[in-house]
């Protein structure tokens, strides 16, 4: 049987050796494969096993650019339905395991798992309670000027509030994806706690899309999460030559038509002006109830109407079961004077 070192034994030797008394033997390394070559020859890369990368470069390149024109379309969305200037943008794209995306995330915080017609499994949206209670308090009408920030989950009306601001998010985001394949997505649960929502294995690796989102005087964070798994079907869409491809053969009738469908849904305010004429400040101050005012429009003339304040129709006015209406004649010519 061999001999044991006892401790006083150990740490003479391990004096020994860092006064040089005693050299340390070089290993070789070496390098176990099929092929058999030199160690010199062999690319090492280190790997970290606690988060792997199954998500090549063009296509991390390709999922940034695809959500930088939803965030452009969210935006715009965000800004006609709170009436007032919201930008969002891409501030981050990349890869990494499930739990640490969970860990990173507040609480409690508005955290929407979606589905989709046509992937398996579920993807989650989480929105910062930063810029959550911003939006609630614009439709409600407020400023956001001395907003208080509550640390509590959100309740039933603020949620159905934001509903609002969820579902175009998700129209956009159809659209987004429209190029790759066609999908429509919907929210099944809504939490405020992200760490009781366990959609994939902790280890398992998801793509994190961040947005950074502006309304005027706030600012807020929003995070997509995609598990790989999710994607895995339409990942080979998205390498560089099938994107360009798609941007390419997305000039079509079809395309066209849904953006046809999309500005036909914009209102626009009409009006109908019987008479234009000026008149001075002096006598606008002396005007009062009976006054009559002169034009040099004749009165079997037709009207004008107007479409967001340009001439487009000259009509007749009349009434229609007891409402007033304008019957419209024809388009207006460049020979017209209205």
């Amino acid at each position: 049987m061999a001999d044991v070192l006892d401790q006083s034994d150990i740490d003479q030797l391990l004096a020994a050796v860092d006064q040089g008394q005693v050299e340390e033997i070089a290993r070789d390394e070496m390098i176990f494969g099929r092929n058999r070559r030199p160690p010199g020859e062999v690319e090492v890369r280190v790997y970290d096993f606690k988060r792997p990368e199954r998500v090549s470069k063009d296509q991390m390149r390709a999922l940034q650019t695809l959500h930088e024109a939803f965030a452009r379309n969210f935006g715009a969305s965000l800004s006609g339905f709170l009436r007032t200037i919201v930008e969002v943008k891409v501030a981050n794209c990349e890869q990494m395991t499930y739990s640490e995306f969970i860990s990173g995330l507040p609480n409690p915080t508005s955290f929407n798992l979606i589905e989709s017609d046509g992937l398996t499994g579920q993807i989650c949206l989480e929105i910062s309670p930063l810029i959550i209670y911003p939006i609630i308090d614009r439709l409600l009408g407020g400023t956001s000027q001395d907003l208080f920030i509550p640390q509590r989950p959100m309740t039933l009306i603020e949620t159905r509030l934001i509903s609002n601001v969820t579902s175009r998010g998700l129209t956009a985001l159809s659209e987004a994806w429209e190029g790759i394949k066609k999908l429509q997505f919907s929210i099944t649960n809504t939490e405020s706690n992200p760490q009781l929502v366990q959609i994939v294995p902790p280890n398992e690796v998801v793509i994190v899309v961040g947005f950074e989102i502006k309304l005027t005087n706030r600012a807020g964070t929003m995070n997509l999460c995609i598990p790989y798994n999710v994607i895995e079907p339409v990942m080979e869409d998205l390498s560089a030559q099938s994107w360009f491809n798609a941007a390419r053969c997305n000039q079509t009738d079809q395309t066209r038509g849904a953006i046809s469908k999309q500005l036909g849904r914009a209102t626009v305010s009409v009006a109908s002006v019987l008479a234009r004429t000026t008149i001075t400040l002096e006598d606008l101050a002396q005007m009062s109830v009976g006054d009559l005012i002169l034009t040099d429009k004749e009165l079997g003339q037709p009207a004008v109407v107007t479409v967001e304040g340009e001439n487009k129709y000259l009509a007749r006015i009349g009434r229609h079961r007891g409402n007033r209406a304008v019957q419209i004649l024809r388009p207006i010519g460049p020979d017209d004077r209205p």
